[in-house]
């Protein structure tokens, strides 16, 4: 249906530039606002008449008679309907719509995809301090970056997901001091215990095995501990070696792996960090004051001047980010998308002013920003605030061991990543339309269940794609087919805008359609041509149901 959808917009598109020269770059279609109005709407009328200065309606009935002088018109439109103002609305014929089902078992897992392109996009997502296990928050990252880079390669996008570790800096140096005073026999609420330690029982875990003198291994590394509490260097690389394995295993829990680890601590191993600041420096967007070295992110659009060197000699934060994000380009990624938290909202200016006074060619708006809010969790109607694990927040194993993996995902990419959430652990585990991803899911199973019940009587899916399809004539397939054919446009714009909630909100559409289908037409009939078309028609929907849960990172059960 996509191929006759772009002949009727190649259509359009050459009426219009007629009126008008330009205006057929702006050929569209749109859905109307009530189905029983039409299939499609053409609003062209109303947006040439005053340029034209033209009635709207007669201009509306001079395009309507123009399209339907044109042979794919001809072929695939019923009827095109001037009204109002001057609205078109198109009424496909039903083997217009029929097509769709073709295309979909056609073109399988691919259906809605794009041919594959030579841009290369990193999408850096996660990149938690190796502090203490993930929290929900990174789980909402960790499914907003994953389903972004699924919808990214959708597009014919080469994706690369990137996991920065902030392995330096006061953090990591709490987190050694944290397990030395475990070592020493220290437990929270002790007089000598340091007011700034972590508190979990996960400290108290990583001071025993490195007391035992234990080995672990995470994706980049192994490191064996000394055992000696007074060497506090070895307590630290031995605990972040424990939390990267452990923050591994978070990862493995929720189905996510990544193409790269990049470690903050490079940055300044091999100099990049001293080198950035020195090009800026040479480039003259520097200057000191106060015993400190300011960056002149004014002249870049920030809203005021940022300190880059303190009095002390250490960097401020975002320095270290934007020799990273130069580092990205130098490896020939030309689109970046970084997946963080709200907080992160006054680290955008800095890092985009850092790298154009770099004047190394890069675009203004380079990185893209998705940022998110925080996660509340609900259990027995009740906000759980602490984990035993984390000490003082709910971590994303958790939330996977309490639910799904699978539930996770779909509840923490079915609202837009800037609003605010709360996590429901009692409705993910229900078994019932309440639960979006259950219903989603088994709105699946529910047609493959039928067709295996087909295959018994010796059926074959395979031979679906080339069946007759006229049967698919009545309101409740035409519904169930215009659902369909909107998936690869819904695909596409969830791409364009970073938006794989959109993702969601179509498979609980489709999913409605789909049983509100099934409850109007018996699948499994006498007639061999009806029953045919219909088994096309449900075996079409359960591969478009898997094509995007697939993106969502969702599985897709045949029985449940």
């Amino acid at each position: 249906m996509q191929n006759i959808k772009q002949e009727l917009l190649a259509g359009l598109a050459s009426v219009l530039e007629n009126l008008s020269s330009g205006a057929g770059a702006k050929a569209a279609f749109e859905l109307p606002r009530q189905s029983e109005h039409g299939d499609w709407a053409i609003t062209a009328a109303m947006q040439l008449a005053k340029p034209l200065k033209q009635n709207p309606r007669a201009l509306g009935e001079q395009i309507k008679a123009a399209l339907e002088a044109l042979p794919p018109y001809q072929r695939w439109v019923a009827a095109i309907e001037l009204a109002g103002p001057g609205f078109l609305n198109l009424r496909l014929k039903p083997e217009a719509k029929q097509q769709v089902v073709r295309d979909v078992l056609q073109a399988g897992a691919s259906f809605g995809s794009q041919p594959a392109r030579a841009d290369k996009v990193m999408v850096e997502f996660v990149s938690a301090n190796p502090t203490g296990p993930l929290h929900v928050g990174h789980g909402r990252q960790a499914a907003l970056g994953d389903a972004i880079c699924n919808l990214l390669a959708t597009q014919g996008w080469q994706v690369h997901r990137e996991f920065y570790y902030n392995d330096a800096g006061v953090q990591i140096a709490t987190l050694a001091q944290s397990v030395q005073a475990r070592a020493k026999g220290l437990k929270p609420g002790d007089a000598d215990w340091p007011e700034a330690a972590y508190n979990g029982d996960y400290i108290a875990d990583i001071a025993q095995d490195f007391l035992d003198r234990k080995t672990v291994h995470a994706d980049d590394r192994a490191f064996t501990a000394s055992g000696d509490m007074q060497d506090l260097d070895n307590i630290r690389q031995f605990a972040v070696a424990y939390l990267r394995n452990e923050q591994d295993k978070d990862l493995q829990a929720f189905r996510l792996k990544f193409d790269h680890y990049y470690l903050e601590s490079s940055l300044y191993a091999d100099g990049r960090v001293a080198r950035t600041v020195q090009r800026l420096i040479d480039q003259g967007h520097t200057y000191e004051e106060g015993g400190a070295l300011w960056l002149r992110t004014t002249d870049f659009g920030d809203d005021k001047d940022r300190v880059m060197r303190k009095q002390d000699g250490g960097y401020t934060y975002f320095v270290p980010d934007v020799a990273y994000h130069q580092a990205k380009w130098e490896r020939g990624f030309t689109k970046a998308i970084n997946i963080q938290g709200t907080d992160h909202h006054g680290t955008i200016a800095r890092v985009r002013a850092g790298l154009q006074g770099l004047e190394a060619g890069i675009p203004k708006g380079y990185p893209d920003y998705v940022l998110h809010t925080m996660v509340r969790v609900v259990r027995g109607g009740e906000e759980v605030k602490i984990s035993k694990r984390a000490g003082s927040y709910v971590t994303l194993r958790d939330l996977i061991e309490w639910t799904s993996a699978d539930a996770v995902r779909f509840f923490l990419l079915s609202r837009k990543p800037d609003t605010e959430y709360t996590f429901d652990v009692d409705l993910a585990v229900q078994k019932n339309n309440d639960n979006p991803v259950y219903y989603v899911q088994y709105a699946h199973a529910r047609i493959c269940s039928v067709l295996a019940a087909w295959a018994e009587q010796g059926g074959d899916v395979a031979t679906l794609k080339d069946v007759s399809l006229a049967a698919l004539d009545t309101p409740a397939a035409q519904a169930l087919l215009l659902q369909l054919a909107k998936y690869p446009d819904m695909l596409s714009a969830a791409a364009r805008d970073f938006a794989p909630h959109d993702v969601s909100f179509y498979l609980r559409d489709l999913a409605a359609s789909y049983h509100s289908y099934y409850d109007a037409e018996r699948i499994l009939v006498e007639d061999e041509a009806v029953k045919l078309a219909r088994l096309a028609l449900i075996a079409a929907t359960a591969q478009v149901l898997r094509n995007g849960l697939a993106v969502l990172g969702v599985s897709a059960p045949e029985r449940m």
